[in-house]
């Protein structure tokens, strides 16, 4: 198997809200929308993150152990400055999360906040300077090498 995601499904208990925190607040666009079911925006090249209604969700189980609940999840979405962290976690609060932690210096050395949508998943806003993407879409952690 290739090693690589193509859809992450969170399982939400309001879809109304979790659909207002990711237009709104993040500013996304749908790439599917089917009301009282799921929500699908592209993410990345090939990624699709997918909000499925719980009830949808835990039907589509049938009778798993999945119960619909997550735990330990965070995401992360890295932005060009620190302001633009501000401006995003204001945004994305003003939209329906809830802050986790406000926007600070981060022990990495960057600068981060975190706000969880209203599915209770966590988003940590960042302004990562040692985290590039090249032309290729190989991502870089770690401070960028002189040539």
């Amino acid at each position: 198997m290739e090693q690589r995601i193509h859809f992450i499904t969170l399982s939400t208990p309001d879809l109304d809200a979790a659909r207002a925190f990711y237009c709104e607040g993040l500013g996304w666009t749908a790439l599917l929308d089917v009301p009282g079911e799921i929500v699908f925006f592209q993410v990345g090249p090939g990624m699709v993150l997918g909000l499925f209604d719980r009830a949808q969700f835990v039907a589509d189980m049938r009778g798993t152990t999945a119960d619909g609940e997550l735990g330990g999840l965070t995401l992360s979405h890295n932005v060009p400055t620190p302001a633009d962290v501000d401006a995003t976690v204001r945004r994305a609060v003003e939209a329906g999360g809830t802050l986790v932690k406000s926007p600070q210096i981060a022990a990495f050395g960057g600068y981060h906040g975190h706000v969880a949508d209203p599915n209770g998943v966590i988003w940590e806003i960042c302004h990562n300077p040692g985290w590039r993407v090249d032309e290729s879409g190989q991502v870089h952690l770690g401070p960028v090498e002189e040539g």
